[in-house]
């Protein structure tokens, strides 16, 4: 039979490995994200094969081309992990994480995620004449101007995309990703 006092030494151990394990559950849970984040991250990677930005949106030919997270980072570190190591035309691909439109320097593609419509809008319009392709999965986010929206259709992740907003900001988009996509059409209201 156990001494009371090894007894309750057993316990408090028992339980500190409990509350240690279920901590790193949720810290993994945390850091994971969901699988549709999983995929529109690698979207994000994607469209640096399927977009041209125009001469002077790189400092440099070694500039990084820059993915841009404004707002909550949903993606957990997986674009991280995603873009690691990678190169387009010799640019390597970097994230980098901002709290506000003001921060944003150097940034190609920008996917937004605020909690507030307006604050999308307001950013979109500040950013509005830069060469940064915009991207969100905000209902109302190609009627503020936005470029590039996810939405989820059949189980599947779509594109829907403002065309006239990536002209404007002088944006090419590949006939390839406009295969994908549904156009948004500003008369329409779509």
């Amino acid at each position: 039979m156990l001494n009371p006092y090894v007894r309750k030494l057993s316990t408090a151990r028992s339980i500190v490995i409990i509350v240690l394990l279920v901590t790193n559950l949720v810290v993994h849970a945390q850091r994971t994200p969901s699988r549709e984040y999983q995929l529109k991250a690698i979207f994000l990677f994607n469209f640096t094969q399927f977009v041209d930005w125009p001469p002077g949106s790189f400092a440099t030919e070694q500039s990084p081309l820059v993915i841009g997270i404004l707002g909550e980072n949903p993606f957990g570190s997986y674009l991280e992990e995603t873009v690691s190591g990678e190169k387009v035309n010799e640019h390597s691909v970097i994230v980098q994480y901002y709290k506000n439109a003001d921060e944003i320097k150097t940034c190609h593609i920008l996917f937004i995620n605020l909690a507030e419509t307006k604050k999308g809008e307001q950013v979109v319009e500040a950013l509005r004449g830069r060469n940064i392709l915009t991207v969100s999965d905000a209902i109302d986010f190609l009627k503020g101007g936005g470029m590039v929206r996810f939405f989820t259709k059949s189980d599947k992740i779509k594109l829907q995309v403002n065309l006239e907003a990536s002209k404007a900001a002088n944006l090419v988009l590949s006939s390839k990703l406009l295969r994908l996509a549904d156009l948004f059409d500003p008369s329409k209201n779509n």
